[in-house]
């Protein structure tokens, strides 16, 4: 039959979808479906899985049913398939997004013959009062996409799914074809049993993606460090996957804020939001897009050139879908992933309040993404092989950041022996936690229930150097070299494989790595980094700084003021690290307000930008990073309070904090350049000719030293808060 069908299937495609050619298994899967079998199609994102069922829908007789968890996917496939032919009636979808008239329209157009393909949701075809409607026409086959939301241990289960097999059965028998871009061996298991299509013809393409470069980088600094890689990659489509909403809005904000088209979508914001950023997106006029997992299944955009993870995500299956929208078109795709240990265990919090099992499922699934980004061999062949696929990591040609850097490797004969008979020693009923607890010699409760300490490896692996840390990597290795397995649908329990088995009868030189340490990345919390403005790290140019301090006195002298009214030394001491050279730059220097920079600026700018020219700097521009105003923070309130005319420790107390933290916020607010009028406040608490005195000392010191002051002032007869207001007042007035 495959013969009689090659003519018109190559026809067709070249003329509906304008390819000369078939990728991979594509050919074989539609004359699979053609030939009325039932068929399972593991495909990775970018293999072209969508061809496999459109074509064959075609050149069917009746209407093929592709069921697909997202109304975006099924608007794009839809203008997709429009967009090949004249006839807008050959691809429809069916979903809640419908009003009663748009509905009439689609069934009208089904019933008459000239729809080939109908997108529907799994809660569309289940639901009872459709069940007639579907009844009614030729079905030429069902098209399970997403298929892998079947299973618990999929990386987006709906329940809704497995109610699909009962509902076929009921409106009308045709083949299925199931498809999903991830599945593990557990999964594809799952997804057959359910679906009632164990005997399936079974199409596994490889997951390995050559194109695509796996980095892990420590949770430090993340925002800046996103921000320095989207300059760059300027003018470059990519995605950022962040896990909260309130992190999305966050980040595509300070994004915008240093000159990024970048947009925020997440499932909180309305359709029309939704749809306005998608084709942003795909029209180009948007450059990033910054998205909680809501974005991305079944956007068809060929060259995203990056995927970045802000946080880690709770499953490789996850971090596969996700990384794989990055080089769709076989050209430069780079996965960049943060991570922090601080966001497994806020994973685990969150998991707490589910029922056990499930907690016991997302367990396991998160365990195998923190083995992932700590573990230090070939990240492609660590991927591969969760994904039930051999690969031999010298194919990786340092495309992944372990094998373009590579950890010392050393022989790791005698641990992996060590761990196999461990494992065999507990009958292979524990997980790693409980058997590297046993060999360091720890006994938990567990421990203490199976008596392992009475068993002859316990302590054993207690050396110097080998720790938690140490024994968990080498039990990964033996799992990813396949000496041990684990029992999934079992808790993830310890298994010694034959292949560990024969090692045991012969061991072998076995090399292996040290995990990665990520124990000294920050605590995850950005807000210092996206509101703090752009301080950065490294040495002062000393030479700069004494230029800056000149310039500074030069411009005290002309204007009569005091140099530190000017500038604080500490704004001096940072543009000798950063170098700005532009207005926009001066003022994200700390201390530095857009009033005090058109002020005092022009003359900074001019010297630092001849001094770079001269001595050809290299500026470190990545660490420029413009703040976003925290519109709910301390300052504006502040600010805000004392335009009303509030007393100070009335702000004092509705913000509970002490006087001493107001003076020192105000103080923070006026030194950057913002005018702030307390005079209200202080005719309140200082008689005019303590006023006055004050002033004038400040007026004429070369130092803002509140110490100083009050030494020259007399400690008994001026407070060290009245000597702060009237500092407060001298420096908004004149400085600003």
């Amino acid at each position: 039959m495959s013969s009689m069908i090659a003519s018109p299937l190559q026809e067709t495609l070249q003329k509906f979808f304008g390819f000369d050619s078939f990728k991979g298994n594509q050919e074989k899967i539609i004359n699979s479906i053609l030939d009325g079998q039932d068929t399972f199609v593991i495909m990775p994102t970018g293999g072209g899985k969508s061809l496999c069922y459109q074509l064959p829908a075609l050149l069917s007789e009746g209407t093929a049913i592709v069921v697909s968890p997202l109304i975006a996917l099924m608007k794009n496939q839809v203008d997709a398939i429009r967009g090949f032919s004249n006839e807008d009636g050959i691809a429809h979808f069916l979903n809640s997004s419908l009003n009663k008239s748009e509905t009439t329209k689609v069934k009208k157009d089904v019933l008459s013959g000239k729809t080939k393909l109908l997108y529907v949701a799994p809660e569309t075809l289940t639901k009872e009062e459709n069940v007639k409607f579907f009844s009614e026409f030729k079905i030429s086959f069902y098209a399970i996409d997403e298929a892998h939301c079947i299973s618990e241990w999929g990386h987006d289960f709906r329940p809704e799914y497995r109610r699909l097999r009962p509902i076929m059965d009921k409106v009308g028998k045709a083949p299925v074809m199931a498809l999903t871009a991830t599945a593990t061996p557990k999964v594809q298991v799952d997804i057959q049993k359910n679906l009632g299509m164990q005997k399936a013809v079974l199409y596994k393409s490889s997951f390995n993606r050559g194109n695509l470069y796996y980095e892990v980088r420590p949770k430090t600094n993340v925002i800046k460090e996103i921000i320095k890689y989207v300059k760059q990659n300027a003018g470059k489509s990519g995605i950022v996957y962040c896990l909260s909403r309130k992190k999305v809005e966050e980040i595509a904000e300070v994004l915008r804020v240093n000159g990024i088209r970048a947009q925020a979508y997440h499932a909180g914001l309305d359709a029309k939001e939704r749809a306005k950023t998608q084709d942003g997106f795909l029209m180009e006029d948007v450059d990033v897009i910054v998205a909680t997992i809501a974005f991305g299944m079944g956007i068809d955009k060929p060259d995203v050139r990056y995927v970045i993870h802000h946080d880690i995500p709770k499953s490789l299956e996850s971090y596969y879908q996700e990384t794989g929208r990055a080089g769709r078109d076989g050209a430069e795709g780079n996965c960049v992933t943060f991570y922090s240990y601080d966001d497994v265990v806020k994973f685990e919090k969150f998991m707490k309040s589910k029922p056990v099992a499930e907690q016991e499922i997302g367990k396991q699934l998160l365990n195998e993404t923190v083995s992932f980004a700590e573990n230090s061999t070939c990240r492609r062949k660590f991927l591969l092989h969760y994904f039930g696929e051999e690969y031999n990591e010298k194919n990786c040609n340092g495309m992944c950041d372990n094998c373009r850097n590579p950890k010392q490797m050393f022989d790791g004969k005698e641990d992996i022996t060590m761990a196999i008979e461990a494992v065999l020693e507990v009958k292979e009923r524990h997980k790693t936690k409980d058997v590297v607890n046993a060999m360091l010699g720890l006994l938990t409760a567990t421990g203490k229930t199976y008596k392992h300490n009475e068993l002859e490896f316990f302590g054993k692996g207690e050396e110097e150097g080998k720790d938690e840390k140490y024994w968990n990597a080498v039990i990964r290795q033996g799992l990813v070299n396949g000496l041990l397995a684990k029992d999934i649908e079992n808790y993830g329990l310890l298994k010694t494989t034959e292949k560990g088995k024969k090692f045991l009868d012969d061991p072998y030189t076995i090399m292996l790595t040290r995990d990665h340490d990520f124990q000294g990345t920050d605590k995850v919390d950005d807000d210092d980094i996206s509101m703090g403005g752009g301080k950065g790290s490294g040495a002062a140019d000393q030479t700069l700084f004494a230029l800056l301090k000149d310039e500074v006195k030069k411009i005290a002298k002309i204007k009569k003021l005091p140099p530190y009214v000017v500038f604080q030394e500490t704004s001096l001491e940072e543009m000798s690290i950063q170098y700005p050279i532009s207005m926009d730059e001066l003022t994200r220097i700390t201390g530095v307000g857009s009033g005090k920079a058109t002020k005092f600026g022009s003359t900074m700018i001019a010297l630092i930008k001849k001094y770079v020219e001269e001595n050809e700097i290299e500026r470190p521009q990545d660490m420029l990073v413009k703040s976003v105003v925290n519109k709910s923070g301390l300052k504006v309130y502040i600010i805000q309070s004392v335009d009303r005319k509030v007393g100070l420790e009335s702000i004092a107390k509705g913000k509970q904090i002490s006087m001493s933290d107001l003076l020192n916020e105000i103080e923070t607010i006026v030194l950057s350049g913002t005018k702030m009028n307390i005079n209200y406040y202080i005719d309140e608490m200082m008689d005019p000719e303590k006023q006055e005195e004050v002033y004038e000392y400040f007026k004429e010191s070369e130092s803002d030293s509140v110490q100083a002051a009050l030494k020259e002032l007399g400690e008994d007869d001026y407070s060290e808060e009245e000597v702060r207001l009237m500092r407060i007042k001298f420096l908004s007035e004149f400085g600003n």
